[in-house]
């Protein structure tokens, strides 16, 4: 990390955390953020992902650029791929403030914000209009006061999802009431039949992922595991974040709202790895929760993903951590003398 990047990390951990994340927003926007250049890449780090030919495994997880304001200048910081939104039909502004909390000493973050964002239309502008390069998902929500809520999913797709590399239906924020219900198996296999035909009226076929929750029992993974498998999804990101907060100290850790960060990378982890086992490695899995390190990227791709998701370590390590990561993997790929594919599931069972 440079001396730039850390006072701008200090100071902006003066402030309260969203309009640290406003700012932040914004830096990028002006070009005032020191920027890799473009992805990190090697013959290592090249992967398939659905399809989705990425130059390294490390990816930006939704929900930093929820409205697509800074495509182009994430897709210089190193990535190997990023995804923005979520994005609802309609505009809405979410939850009320304060709604993210920083828990520093345990490396985490709470947040409620409740699919805030500038709509579909807008967002789907932004997407299409991006530089060439680096691939980049599109992240679908539904609307909190929606009195059909799978309709919403399908509504975003139709909308913008033409210009995207990926889709990615998030039936598992814990801010929006009832949202996760979706993840039962009758609701989820609905669901994605309707995400699906209006992905099949595209012009072209954009790979459709599905993003779960860490809080779901081993017999609600093995349900979602044979939908996905019957639906032919392309992908699953696991996970969102949790409600639980177990082992969590300090004046914040009572917020209402998904805990994300390093808390989480156990039971994300696990819940990757058993994902895997129950898929049989048939479908790629992109692994989320708790990443801060090359160690942790490495158990994640033992315990089944294909590839990885960062955002909120950043907030404690900056938007350097993605290319640090990626040249760390590569690095210890080439010392195990290691391909990804070989890496990818190695160590699934150590979760069981």
């Amino acid at each position: 990390m440079s001396m730039i990047e850390k006072l701008g990390l200090a100071a902006l951990h003066r402030l309260d955390p969203e309009r640290a994340h406003d700012l932040s927003i914004k830096a990028l926007q002006r070009g005032l953020v020191p920027l890799e250049g473009g992805a990190v890449t090697s013959d290592r780090l090249r992967v398939d992902l659905a399809g989705i030919s990425l130059p390294n495994p490390i990816g930006l997880a939704a929900g930093y650029d929820k409205n697509g304001l800074v495509i182009a200048p994430l897709m210089r910081s190193g990535f190997g791929f990023i995804e923005i939104g979520a994005a609802t039909p309609r505009p809405q502004p979410g939850n009320p403030r304060p709604r993210l909390f920083r828990l520093t000493g345990q490396q985490a973050i709470i947040n409620r914000f409740g699919f805030n964002n500038q709509g579909a239309d807008a967002i789907g502008r932004r997407l299409a209009d991006r530089p060439a390069g680096v691939p980049v998902g599109l992240n679908l929500g539904a609307n909190k006061d929606s009195a059909d809520r799978a309709e919403d999913f399908a509504q975003v797709l139709r909308i913008a999802g033409h210009s995207a590399d990926f889709v990615t239906v998030n039936v598992s924020s814990p801010n929006t009431e009832k949202l996760r219900d979706l993840q039962g198996a009758d609701a989820l296999a609905a669901l994605l039949d309707r995400v699906l035909a209006a992905r099949d009226g595209l012009a072209r076929r954009v790979p459709v992922f599905v993003k779960i929750a860490p809080d779901l029992s081993d017999a609600e993974i093995a349900d979602l595991a044979a939908v996905v498998l019957n639906a032919r999804i392309d992908g699953v990101i696991a996970t969102n974040t949790t409600l639980s907060r177990d082992g969590i100290l300090g004046p914040h850790a009572g917020q209402a709202g998904g805990l994300s960060g390093r808390p989480l990378f156990m039971r994300s982890t696990r819940v990757l790895a058993l994902l895997h086992r129950q898929t049989r490695g048939a479908v790629p899995l992109i692994g989320v929760g708790g990443i801060g390190s090359v160690d942790d990227v490495w158990e994640k791709l033992r315990a089944g993903a294909s590839a990885v998701q960062i955002y909120s370590a950043m907030i404690y390590q900056g938007l350097s951590l993605a290319p640090r990561l990626a040249r760390g993997l590569d690095a210890r790929l080439q010392d195990q003398g290691m391909t990804l594919a070989e890496l990818t599931g190695s160590g699934a069972a150590d979760w069981s």
